[in-house]
């Protein structure tokens, strides 16, 4: 499941970093969901604060691990936003897996997430400070791989952060 940023500031599944993730997990043979969340694109419904949109990210869960019931993992992936929701998925659903991209740690309460979670973060992100996502991860004891010059949007490092989600994949997938 791969979760999109915000939807007011023009977040959606179409985004080019949700496509760098969703293609990772492609090529590594998963089953990869990505959608819209409510009131984006064609969907329907409005903005909702984090709360629709984990309710939207939850059933999207539960839709594809009833249509895909032989699957030994679920994983979770999500920038900004999206990273802020993936991790309450994470609270409620249990994936074994998550991938936190510039995930928005100082505009939300991102929750507590399980050990072995990828955390991507760009050294010079202009919306999400590095130090905040650093401060968050400490506690929980995450390491926090940091894209050298990386903003927000990762513009001319797409191939570095598929990397990176494509070596973790191949690292801990099994």
């Amino acid at each position: 499941l791969v979760l999109h940023p915000h939807p007011q500031f023009h977040g959606t599944m179409n985004h080019q970093i949700i496509y760098q993730c969703y293609y990772a997990f492609a090529h590594r043979g998963f089953s990869v969901l990505r959608f819209n969340f409510r009131g984006v694109g064609r969907s329907q419904g409005s903005f909702d604060h984090g709360t629709g949109e984990l309710s939207d990210a939850a059933s999207a869960l539960d839709w594809a691990q009833a249509i895909n019931p032989e699957a030994r993992a679920c994983w979770v992936a999500g920038f900004s936003f999206g990273g802020y929701v993936a991790s309450h998925v994470a609270r409620a659903m249990h994936p074994r897996h998550l991938v936190l991209v510039g995930p928005a740690s100082q505009n939300f309460t991102l929750a507590s997430v399980p050990a072995g979670t990828l955390v991507i973060h760009g050294e010079a992100d202009e919306v999400v400070p590095l130090a905040a996502t650093l401060d968050w991860a400490r506690p929980h004891s995450l390491p926090v791989v940091v894209v050298p010059g990386g903003g927000h949007f990762f513009h001319g490092q797409l191939p570095l952060l598929k990397s990176l989600v494509l070596r973790h994949l191949s690292a801990t997938a099994h």
